[in-house]
């Protein structure tokens, strides 16, 4: 069986969308195109996994976010170089 909608339990599929992410500064938010996606056809939803969101955030933490404009693509951003190795603060 393959990807199952955490929302509605039917089958789904792997997709992109666009989503808009808070800077964690909070100064202001971005746009993240081709952003990789569960798509569910049954319920209608389009929602990142938790995976995707913890490495937009850690991503987010690690980089300078000044350099980023207002919309940069998924693989933009997970190849924007770090300023530290990992997210030292995560105690997950």
């Amino acid at each position: 069986m393959g990807l199952l909608c955490e929302w509605c339990g039917q089958e789904a599929e792997k997709g992109e969308n666009t989503v808009y992410w808070e800077l964690p500064d909070g100064t202001r938010a971005i746009q993240i195109t081709e952003t990789p996606a569960v798509v569910c056809e049954e319920c209608k939803m389009v929602y990142q996994t938790d995976e995707v969101t913890k490495e937009i955030e850690d991503q987010l933490f690690l980089i300078d976010t000044k350099k980023i404009g207002t919309s940069i693509s998924y693989k933009e951003l997970m190849t924007l170089p770090r300023l530290l190795k990992r997210n030292y603060f995560d105690f997950s």
